[in-house]
């Protein structure tokens, strides 16, 4: 079988603000995603067999860009890029790779925060300031942001000032999903889900979306997925694996939905 989508991980959480555990993260997802109680199907029927991956492993960062570097020679080839974290902060230096390759591109951002912060504790570049960092940068087209209930006054400043498209939790609707024009970049902070769906993050915000949600605006995209990345789940707070199956589960249909609408030269 052809290797459709490249796979790396980043045992990285030097950024969190409150835990760390994320960097223990990216080999239980993928044990998750071997669990003798699942198949590789994805709900749209496509099989998700190991061996559509071109499976670059887990990387142990000592120095925050090298994520950038490291990224930029995985996506040399062109093919769709799937990323497990870590921690949020990875995203920064995953667009900038990104952009390298292919110029300002939209992201779905599907978060319980909206990750703005200007500055976080005196970080820059905290797990609370990646969309910052890269809306400054103008490595994005446009950013949607789905699921945030936490918008603090400075994050809305943010947020007016870059243009952010934000959907709030309390606002969220399945009959009203953004449609994109143009090839996409979707960021999936785990604690996005409400706790009861996805008890192993390292900050539990109630009132989330539902894994059915999550899916189901994974199953809405409508146009080619260049890249994704899967952040935030923390293994030190999980219950019975069930973040781990749920980020497994999630890899599979953000890895099916990139095959459904890849490009011709895939």
């Amino acid at each position: 079988m052809q290797k459709k989508i490249t796979l790396q991980g980043f045992l990285y959480d030097e950024k969190s603000s409150y835990l760390s555990g994320p960097a223990l993260a990216p080999p239980l997802i993928r044990k998750a995603y071997h669990s003798d109680s699942a198949n590789y199907f994805a709900e749209n029927g496509l099989e998700i067999p190991p061996e559509i991956w071109n499976d670059k492993g887990d990387f142990e960062i000592k120095e925050y860009f090298e994520i950038e570097k490291i990224t930029s020679k995985n996506i040399a080839n062109g093919k769709p890029l799937i990323t497990l974290g870590g921690d949020h902060s990875i995203t920064y230096p995953l667009l900038k790779a990104h952009h390298k390759k292919y110029g300002p591109i939209d992201i779905l951002h599907i978060d319980a925060h909206a990750d703005l912060y200007d500055n976080f504790e005196g970080d820059k570049f905290s797990h609370a300031c990646p969309f910052a960092r890269i809306m400054d940068d103008k490595l994005a087209n446009r950013l949607v942001q789905i699921g945030i209930r936490t918008l603090s006054k400075h994050q809305k400043e943010q947020a007016d000032k870059f243009g952010v498209e934000i959907i709030q939790m309390k606002d969220f609707s399945l009959l009203q999903l953004p449609k994109f024009e143009n090839p996409l970049y979707l960021s999936l902070d785990i604690d996005g889900l409400d706790p009861a769906f996805a008890p192993g993050v390292s900050h539990h915000e109630p009132g989330g979306l539902s894994t059915r949600e999550v899916i189901s605006i994974i199953q809405s995209i409508n146009v080619p997925v260049l890249g994704a990345d899967i952040v935030e789940y923390n293994p030190t707070r999980d219950i019975n694996d069930m973040t781990a199956m749920l980020s497994a589960k999630l890899l599979k249909e953000i890895a099916a939905k990139i095959l459904q609408t890849e490009r011709p030269e895939l």
